[in-house]
């Protein structure tokens, strides 16, 4: 969506600074900015665009709560809930009048991360609400994985999902803490692969384990990759050939809570090697 505009260097000031916003493109007299997966533009004219509402969603209270102390000067009211829709948010207006609105669903949502916000924002969960996963959204999850990439195009691998609550708690004893998160999931996904299909089949169980956990992402849904699960007594239990690898067993499901941003990250230049 595009506003024309009297003030566009003020306004872009405003979102990159304020909102938080992101330049996607500069075309001269016009700038699409970015928030999200949501682009919307400005373009200098003689007249103005004021009657629209542009919504920015947040994905937690805690970033509403952030972003209104940031704005609090031109804000119309403090944060609230809208029973209604299920929404905590607040209304502000931008330096030109444009009305907008800072909101946060308390409910699950259908996907809408952008590629970058996927990437940055995965984290590994270990709490999860006993929400049931629907069968459409779990389908959906396990369709996009499919894609993963393997070895001559070989696809060796294959996942099993685990729904019974006696098997997920005996997996989530085997190793401790370790792989308890297991028996706090609604469901786990165990991701395993064949040898007789590749001679790369435990790379291409790997990566196929990550789509996953990015597609889940994706969907809203939480992972943690539990490690050392191939092992006899756990395809015992599931029922897979004992030459078969298993990748990991991931915990599936909505998180209780979203977890922080991690405390430290090194470097660009660490990661680059001569």
């Amino acid at each position: 969506m595009f506003f024309k505009t009297q003030m566009l260097m003020e306004l872009k000031r405003f979102y990159l600074d304020q909102v938080g916003c992101q330049v996607w493109l500069e075309q001269g007299d016009c700038i699409i900015l970015k928030n999200g997966n949501l682009l919307f533009g400005f373009c200098e004219r003689n007249e103005i665009d004021t009657q629209s509402l542009i919504t920015f969603f947040l994905q937690t209270k805690q970033e509403v709560d952030r972003i209104y102390e940031t704005l609090k000067k031109i804000a119309v009211s403090p944060p609230a809930m809208n029973d209604k829709y299920h929404i905590y948010h607040f209304f502000a207006h931008d330096p030109e009048g444009r009305k907008l609105e800072f909101q946060h669903f308390e409910h699950p949502t259908d996907k809408y991360l952008s590629g970058d916000e996927l990437l940055l924002s995965r984290r590994s969960v270990r709490d999860f609400k006993q929400a049931e996963i629907s069968e459409s959204i779990l389908n959906q999850v396990l369709d996009i994985s499919r894609f993963a990439p393997t070895a001559r195009n070989s696809q060796s691998y294959y996942f099993k999902i685990i729904k019974n609550r006696e098997l997920l708690n005996k997996l989530s004893a085997l190793r401790g803490k370790s792989s308890s998160p297991i028996g706090n999931a609604p469901l786990a996904v165990a991701i395993c692969s064949d040898p007789e299909l590749s001679t790369r089949h435990i790379q291409d169980g790997c990566i196929a384990a990550y789509h996953l956990m990015l597609a889940a992402w994706f969907f809203g849904l939480g992972t943690c990759w539990i490690a050392a699960m191939d092992r006899e007594d756990v395809k015992s239990l599931l029922e897979v050939p004992e030459h078969h690898y298993v990748v990991t067993i991931t915990p599936l499901g909505y998180p209780k809570r979203l977890p922080p941003n991690p405390s430290e990250r090194k470097e660009l230049a660490w990661f680059i090697r001569e």
